[in-house]
């Protein structure tokens, strides 16, 4: 299949735009003067106030077989013109909680099925300075009593998403190899392994 690849960019007015708006506001330094800010909102926001979530899926063998790994993706993002890699991840539908997007998604995007929550994080921003945007990273269990398998894929028409299983422990020098091939690594994966990583290396005498 031949890869995406933007072909035109135009400007965009705000009243045609339906995934991002543009806001001005006015604040209040501590000076007591007034300034004015730009930024980006999402105005599919539900009413939990979270905008999205972000999945560490933990594959784990009840028997020993394989090593903790969890999946990532590939996903080309028009916005850089470029594929990057990325943790499973998508919006938060009205009535739905984190948790329960986190479920749905990881299912939709790579085909695994968590048996549980571990842990959620508290809400999180990515980019404050230019957007109001937020998150939550949920992390979730997914056991295995025998082999490890990739299952299928259930992706929307229109996704076109490569998921990959790496250990854990091999996560961040997988990265550097992904960067050498081209792609561009999202900042969330990339704290995530880099703080693996470190904790890897702070077991050691010395670093």
């Amino acid at each position: 299949m031949p890869e995406s690849k933007v072909v035109a960019v135009e400007e965009l007015a705000s009243s045609e735009a339906k995934w991002v708006k543009l806001k001005k506001c006015r604040y209040q330094d501590p000076t007591g003067k007034e300034r004015l800010w730009e930024f980006a909102e999402r105005p599919t926001r539900s009413s939990s106030g979270i905008d999205a979530v972000a999945i560490l899926a933990l594959l784990r063998s009840e028997t020993n077989k394989f090593p903790p790994s969890t999946i990532i993706i590939e996903q080309f993002r028009p916005p850089i013109d470029r594929y990057v890699v990325e943790l499973p991840a998508g919006l938060i539908s009205e009535g739905e909680t984190a948790e329960d997007t986190a479920i749905r998604e990881l299912e939709e995007e790579t085909g695994f099925k968590a048996s549980g929550v571990v842990q959620t994080s508290p809400l999180l921003v990515c980019d404050p300075g230019m957007t109001n945007a937020n998150m939550k990273l949920v992390t979730v269990d997914v056991p295995f009593p025998e082999n490890l398998e990739m299952p299928a894929q259930k992706l929307d028409p229109g996704e076109f998403i490569r998921a990959r299983i790496v250990e854990l422990a091999k996560l961040s020098a997988e990265l550097k190899e992904y960067e050498k091939k081209g792609f561009v690594i999202d900042a969330r994966l990339d704290h995530l392994a880099s703080g693996f990583e470190l904790a890897e290396k702070l077991r050691q005498p010395r670093l």
